[in-house]
């Protein structure tokens, strides 16, 4: 299974960014997948998933400003951050919930004024 992470980039504190995550996964409109984020010395955290039939879950330190949805039709994932913070720094990937395929390069997300 290859991921692919897209949608990175530079946004001011307060400001917005779309993530988007497309997937070779034959199985994946049924995989719960997750939004996972690392920063530099620090292990890949998980803070936001869905499952397949889209219910999610958020981490405290994201719920009520990011949001992730699916189209199982085209293997996507997408998650849009609203009034971004600069603790949001961080590169950004998308993966199976539960099980784990090969990392792909995420998307570098740099909220600084």
């Amino acid at each position: 299974v290859q991921l692919v992470e897209s949608g990175g980039g530079l946004a001011q504190p307060g400001g917005s960014l779309t993530l988007s995550c497309t997937s070779s996964d034959t199985d994946f409109a049924t995989r719960s997948m997750g939004w996972f984020r690392q920063t530099p010395g620090e292990a890949r955290q998980l803070f936001a998933s869905i499952t397949g039939g889209g219910y999610t879950n958020y981490d405290d330190s994201v719920k009520g400003r990011f949001t992730t949805s699916r189209d199982n039709a085209k293997n996507m994932l997408y998650l849009q951050m609203n009034d971004l913070k600069p603790e949001d720094t961080a590169v950004y990937y998308c993966n199976g919930k539960h099980i784990f395929f090969p990392w792909g390069e995420g998307a570098q997300v740099v909220v600084s004024s």
